[in-house]
């Protein structure tokens, strides 16, 4: 004889699943460490230095 299934359990079981699946996507796009963003606004930074330093006054 099968076992006896809850379907609010399974319902909700399911839809935890797919909770993350989702959770997982979104790591994989949006997720970045602390270090990566600071390396990115520190190379940011250096790039607009470097910018501004080379910049000649026309005044």
């Amino acid at each position: 004889m099968n076992d006896i299934v809850n379907f609010n359990k399974a319902r909700k079981a399911r839809a935890r699943e797919a909770d993350k699946a989702q959770a997982a996507a979104n790591r994989v796009k949006f997720g970045r460490t602390k270090g990566q963003k600071a390396l990115v606004k520190a190379e940011t930074d250096k790039v607009v230095r470097r910018l501004d330093g080379a910049r000649r006054d026309d005044d």
